[in-house]
């Protein structure tokens, strides 16, 4: 009987700008050798490992396959070189193959253009392979394609994600300017929050800070819920997401967890827990109504994580001051508790009234924003 043989990928998880480390570090942590570059992770792994990164990782936004990089300078260099790839291996005969084109600081720089060439290109070599005369059918599955020119050099990838990681699809209902789900779950990791100790965040919104914290407390996987385009590709067996998932369910814990979310806005509270229930936390995550100025600490140590309104959510900047100033006289004096706070106004600590341990520059979407870090005291022994 032949062995199968188990085919390695060139992958690479996409992520925004400023999470590298904290996916590096989660690709790490799960066995895999990396390679960072901005806004990418490059790794190695079979069709296993697309699925269980795909399942696992909190703060990527994409997993994809990469075919192959080489340099680019005529259109020709770039048809010559994509149709060399081995495309058969990965698209059947009738693969829907759409290719988005993206070029930076390149000679090619029209994007429809190479686009259009790359698509002409792929066709040519299936035609080829498959002895088809005229149109490739394109009525299977799906494989969404992408060619990025960076200086000159063309990456050519399949995206095995689908809709973005950050989709765990347990978000029913959000507010105004809700944070992406994978980014919440860099808050959280950025943080020195095990899961043993009490978590807060004092200004919840739709729930999601407190939801992904209570995901990482119960080491849920982010992505149990929720479908991928690989599960289509032909090369992926029928029974591996299931298998996948069945792994990742074995995996959770059962800690009892102190996470407490706090809105002032009563209705976001109600799409809080909402959200919290279709995501399988509803019992480990509390959500009440208070505001701000009202919280009165019920232990000695913990971890505050607050996204609070800024930019479009408050256009009224005085408003905002005024809440950092009455976070800074509640928060100050717990001394055993870490604060971290994300907000857009970088002069947060003159209305807060304390300098930050640590600020770490982080990008929400396009927004520039500072994560301002309060480390607790150590206890004295």
């Amino acid at each position: 009987m032949k062995e199968e043989r188990i085919l390695t990928y060139q992958l690479v998880a996409t992520m925004a700008a400023g999470l590298e480390a904290l996916t590096a570090k989660e690709l790490q942590q799960m066995g895999y050798q990396t390679r960072t570059e901005n806004g990418k992770v490059y790794f190695e792994g079979d069709i296993k490992d697309i699925a269980a990164t795909n399942v696992w990782l909190r703060t990527a936004d994409r997993i994809k396959i990469v075919l192959g990089q080489f340099k680019v300078l005529t259109f020709d260099d770039l048809f010559e070189a994509v149709k060399a790839l081995p495309w058969d291996e990965f698209l059947p005969l009738d693969a829907a193959f759409p290719v988005a084109g993206r070029s930076v600081r390149s000679k090619l720089h029209s994007e429809p253009d190479v686009q259009s060439i790359t698509k002409k290109a792929i066709v040519e070599k299936l035609s080829t392979v498959y002895h088809r005369r005229g149109r490739l059918p394109e009525t299977g599955a799906t494989y969404p394609l992408e060619v990025s020119i960076l200086k000159d050099v063309a990456t050519l990838t399949i995206d095995t994600t689908g809709p973005s990681l950050f989709k765990r699809g347990y978000r029913v209902a959000k507010g105004e300017a809700p944070l992406k789900e994978n980014f919440a779950a860099a808050l959280v990791l950025l943080t020195n929050w095990h899961n043993d100790l009490p978590f807060y965040d004092p200004t919840t919104g739709s729930g999601t800070i407190a939801i992904e914290a209570a995901m990482i407390g119960r080491n849920i996987a982010p992505g149990l819920h929720r479908n991928f385009a690989f599960e289509q590709f032909a090369l992926t067996p029928s029974d591996l997401l299931a298998q996948v998932r069945d792994e990742a369910a074995a995996q959770e814990n059962d800690a009892q967890l102190d996470i407490m979310g706090a809105d002032i806005n009563q209705e976001m509270v109600e799409i809080a827990n909402n959200n919290a229930h279709q995501a399988g936390v509803l019992k480990q995550v509390r959500f009440k109504q208070l505001a701000v100025k009202d919280y009165k600490p019920e232990s000695e140590r913990g971890v505050i994580v607050s996204n609070p309104p800024y930019g479009k959510r408050l256009n009224d900047i005085q408003v905002a001051r005024q809440l950092y100033k009455e976070m800074g006289e509640v928060y100050r004096p717990m001394t055993g508790w870490s604060k971290y706070i994300l907000t857009s106004d970088l002069t947060f600590e003159n209305s807060f009234g304390q300098k930050a341990t640590k600020r770490r520059k982080l990008y929400n979407g396009t927004l520039r924003t500072d994560y301002f870090q309060y480390w607790a005291q150590r206890p004295k022994h």
